[in-house]
């Protein structure tokens, strides 16, 4: 096994820079599927500017004052020297004159794009055509059309506008100008430039949290790399998997899925070590053989292992049934991350430890001693305090976790804004923030309106009639027409969305048009509609499928509807208090639109683990001891290693909350809070007492 493992790990050895390459983060990869904003998005590209991305080049003084002449010519030369002089109005000054603006188109496509505009923003604060001469040219590669052609020349000749003497200073804060480059282009550089550098020092953060908490937790100066050898094993063989997948069967992969990937199979990979290491550590003081004590150990924590892997990977999978594209794509790509972790736990991690001595557990090796002794514990304490007085303890628990819930009140998952997508203040924010002081009255968001060219007469009609006055005459491509219309706002704002929506329902009427109405705004109104429609269709089917596990691993139907409760309601706990810390600590003012579905997936799907792994024990000592007398013991014996394994997870996810982005911020969090809630409440305290209420009820309709 482990020479199987070792040629597995050589030929998929660059796994990760090779799943890295098969990304797409493209916009297509986000969008819901067969959604008007989608249809109008690949008829736009007949007209060859759908994937047209502007960046926004915002200047402003340093002290905030009216620019001078000398101010105004040096922004006027960059206009040039980068490409923005073949536009109409290459250079736009605010009209209290204090600022300037000028566009450079990018392919939004183009998987060079974070790179292209840090180009730009480079080339725009640098010297003139003497100092900068390459990193504008490197810039202008970024451009489209002409303007790539021909700026390099500019650059290279000095034939630019105003590029004379002021093109000679060494940079803009020696003139007292400041720039940013903003817009959708810089936005979207922002947010993909986490994904480009996220993978190396992801997994270094994330396993570096793993094994300080593996080294608390066995306090061996050895044991803890096993565990880590192996999660590392099963993630490569994994990202291989998923590189295929992505190059041979279309399998969409984006930034979001691969990080939840490597979070994902380093931290259940290391739950199911975790879990396999204590019951061999158990077995091997009543088996001399350690390759005996490793089958026993194998057998009795194998099926708990096979439910848990199974209910997370099934459950991820129904994320199949979802419209939005990044919905759909993230549910096969965690799922191979979990087969790959359990993969690798029940085959690599086992011949690992066979293969070495007992020694690895040094300083408290186990010796062989027939039966090992009863020891107290802290979970033994727990245990029978939870006797006690069972009722009144998971009443108790139960009111706590409806009161945590009732946050869930406050609740805003309609979508962040441009600007509340990032917890501090990009580049591209600081360029709205000029916009948005000194262009005042610049137009808001476009809408793409693209039908069949026969009925463009009657859709002209409409819309005139729509926008109240008259409308640009459409622009024909074939059999069809387009017509750009101006919105009321910014892409986010409730005016343009609904102004999206009359716009379609005015179309739809117009027969024979076939009218699709696209651009920003619109693409937030699917994407809004489509995370409806996928957390309606998701929701019931990780339910039904976590169910349907739970009572073929327990042969009974009370104890499962329990669990799938009793979880159910920690997530709503979870999620609830998470908001209240968003919203009064973060000051976050929403949450992404996948953020509940995405929340509840993870943590009802990873939830249950833990559960499985208490009552599968608690069955299994019930059969020896009794229901009540079989609770108290699986607490006891389950209590440190579930535990440390709902620790490490929430410690693995929590590495996710350290991105500079709101929506992973917002699920590392919620997933790390409500695992640890999983984990020392209902784990600990009310599945517990209410196994211990119930009795042998619990089991119904069969028995232990």
């Amino acid at each position: 096994m482990l020479a199987v493992w070792l040629v597995l790990f050589l030929v998929c050895a660059g796994a990760s820079g090779r799943l890295a390459k098969a990304r797409h983060d493209d916009t297509l990869s986000y969008l819901p599927r067969d959604a008007q904003s989608t249809q109008a998005y690949r008829l736009a590209k007949l007209y060859g500017d759908a994937d047209l991305m502007p960046a926004v080049v915002a200047f402003e003084q340093v002290g905030g004052g009216v620019l001078t002449a000398v101010q105004r010519a040096a922004v006027e030369e960059r206009a040039g020297r980068l490409g923005a002089a073949e536009a109409p109005e290459p250079v736009r000054f605010a009209a209290d004159g204090r600022a300037a603006r000028f566009e450079v188109g990018f392919d939004g496509n183009d998987p060079h794009l974070v790179a292209g505009v840090k180009r730009l923003r480079e080339a725009v604060v640098a010297a003139g055509p003497r100092g900068a001469a390459a990193a504008a040219a490197a810039a202008a590669t970024g451009a489209t059309g002409a303007t790539a052609a021909t700026a390099p020349d500019r650059v290279g000749t000095g034939t630019g506008t105003h590029a004379g003497a002021d093109a000679d200073v060494a940079d803009l804060t020696d003139l007292g100008l400041v720039a940013h480059v903003g817009g959708p282009a810089g936005r979207s550089a922002d947010s993909y430039s986490v994904f480009d550098t996220i993978d190396g020092p992801l997994l270094w953060l994330a396993l570096g949290v793993v094994m300080v908490l593996l080294l608390a937790t066995y306090r061996s100066p050895v044991l803890w790399l096993v565990p880590l050898v192996a999660a590392v094993a099963g993630l490569t063989v994994a990202q291989e998997a998923a590189f295929l997948l992505a190059r041979h069967a279309g399998l969409t992969v984006n930034g979001l899925s691969q990080s939840i990937m490597l979070v994902l199979a380093v931290g259940a990979g290391v739950d199911y070590a975790l879990l396999l290491v204590s019951r061999y550590r158990e077995e091997l003081g009543r088996f001399r053989d350690k390759h005996d004590a490793m089958a026993v150990a194998l057998g009795k924590a194998g099926p708990a292992i096979v439910a848990s892997a199974g209910t997370v990977a099934v459950s991820l999978l129904c994320l199949l049934l979802s419209v939005l594209n990044s919905d759909r794509g993230l549910g096969p790509v965690a799922a191979l991350g979990v087969l790959g972790a359990f993969a690798a736990m029940v085959t690599l991690l086992p011949s690992l430890l066979v293969a070495l001595p007992r020694a690895i557990f040094w300083p408290q090796m186990p010796h062989f001693c027939g039966e090992p002794e009863a020891r107290k514990s802290l979970w033994g304490t727990v245990a029978r305090a939870v006797a006690a007085r069972p009722r009144a303890t998971w009443i108790a628990t139960t009111l706590l976790l409806v009161a945590m819930a009732a946050g869930l009140t406050g609740l805003r998952s309609s979508g962040l804004s441009a600007a509340g997508q990032f917890p501090a203040k990009p580049d591209s924010l600081r360029a709205q923030d000029v916009l948005t002081r000194h262009f005042p009255t610049e137009p808001g968001d476009v809408a793409v309106v693209i039908g069949k060219a026969a009925a463009a007469p009657a859709m002209e009609d409409v819309l005139a009639g729509h926008f109240g006055g008259s409308v640009a005459a459409p622009r024909i491509v074939g059999r069809y027409a387009r017509f750009d219309l101006p919105l009321p706002g910014a892409p986010e704002d409730p005016a343009s969305q609904h102004a999206v929506e009359r716009l379609r329902a005015a179309l739809a009427a117009v027969p024979g048009a076939g009218a699709r109405v696209g651009g920003l705004a619109a693409v937030g109104l699917d994407i809004a509609d489509a995370s409806r429609h996928d957390r309606d269709a998701v929701i019931p089917a990780v339910l039904g499928v976590v169910l349907l596990v739970l009572v073929g691993l327990l042969r009974s139907l009370l104890a499962p509807l329990l669990l799938v409760a009793t979880v159910v309601l920690s997530f709503g706990a979870a999620l609830g208090a998470s908001w209240l810390v968003f919203r009064y600590g973060f000051g976050f003012r929403g949450t992404d639109v996948g953020y509940p579905l995405f929340a509840f997936v993870f943590l009802v799907a990873l939830g249950i683990d833990y559960n499985i792994f208490l009552v599968t024990r608690i069955q299994e000592e019930a059969r020896r001891l009794g229901t009540r007398e079989g609770t108290v013991r699986g607490l006891t014996v389950t209590g440190g290693v579930i535990t440390s394994a709902g620790v490490v997870l929430a410690a693995t996810f929590a590495v996710l909350a350290t991105l500079p982005l709101v929506a992973l911020v917002e699920i590392g969090f919620t997933v790390a809070f409500g695992v640890l809630l999983d984990t020392l409440v209902v784990r600990s305290v009310l599945v517990p007492a209410l196994a211990l209420d119930l009795g042998e009820r619990i089991w119904w309709p069969g028995g232990a």
